[in-house]
């Protein structure tokens, strides 16, 4: 997977739709955010990573010195475009010229690496492309089978996969994902660690609920962009499942 190309025609499919994006539009699938947001928001990720890259970051210090470095947030749409391009284009450089092995910080304790950021940025891209085409009223562009395959890896490995410290994981179902289209399958183990909604990979576990669907639509379910998907099984099953769904990204 060429992931620099992916994020690169991602974020700019992204600033082509919201360039004609009435900035007060508001967003769907971030309720709290208009256009502008959005653009913003996708600007200052590609900032920050570029910055963690760039700045060897390894601790919550040198973190807090690349979030102090970033540029102020410009008012006007053309200028905002402008600061994506330039965002984008720093943290591709990074990106080009790193080994995915090398170490840097990132939020997730499990993967302190490169490689981490250049998956994430992979998927926050594509996701981030949904979110603009939504917002501007547009049918979602398409995705890859390999790109929403990872995506759905990424859901289940890493972003339904945060434990609060100190939290006990109690699990409560299991599900199996099956893509129609390419056949690959996912086992995913559904619980909560205290009071927040959690996934696992399960092993040699028995499914009581399943979803299926072309693997771009389990994708784009997962994320919650929407997605055409077949949800069955116990209902306390579908209910586990539904729960971290729902609750999110952290």
């Amino acid at each position: 997977m060429d992931r620099i190309a992916i994020i690169r025609t991602e974020a700019q499919r992204f600033a082509d739709v919201l360039s004609s994006t009435a900035p007060g539009t508001p967003c769907p699938t971030c309720p709290d955010w208009d256009a502008a947001d959005l653009l913003w928001h996708l600007t200052e990720v590609h900032y920050f990573w570029a910055g963690v890259l760039a700045r060897n970051a390894r601790t919550e210090a040198d973190v807090r010195a690349v979030e102090q470095a970033k540029p102020a947030r410009p008012d006007a749409l053309e200028d905002l475009l402008a600061a994506r391009a330039d965002a984008t284009a720093s943290l591709l450089a990074e990106l080009a010229h790193l080994d995915d092995a090398e170490r840097r910080w990132s939020w997730w304790d499990a993967d302190q690496t490169v490689g981490f950021t250049r998956r994430m940025q992979t998927y926050e891209a594509t996701m981030h492309r949904a979110d603009a085409e939504l917002t501007a009223g547009l049918p979602l562009g398409p995705v890859s089978a390999e790109v929403a395959a990872g995506a759905v890896d990424h859901a289940v490995d890493v972003m339904w996969g945060w434990q609060p410290e100190g939290a006990t994981y109690s699990p409560l179902a299991v599900a199996q994902f099956t893509a129609t289209d390419t056949g690959q399958r996912w086992l995913v183990e559904f619980g909560v660690s205290g009071e927040w909604p959690r996934a696992v990979r399960a092993v040699d576990a028995r499914p009581t609920a399943a979803v299926t669907g072309a693997v771009a639509d389990l994708a784009w379910w997962a994320w919650r962009r929407g997605g055409s998907v077949d949800v069955s099984g116990a209902p306390e099953s579908v209910a586990a499942l539904r729960a971290v769904v729902d609750h999110g990204m952290p």
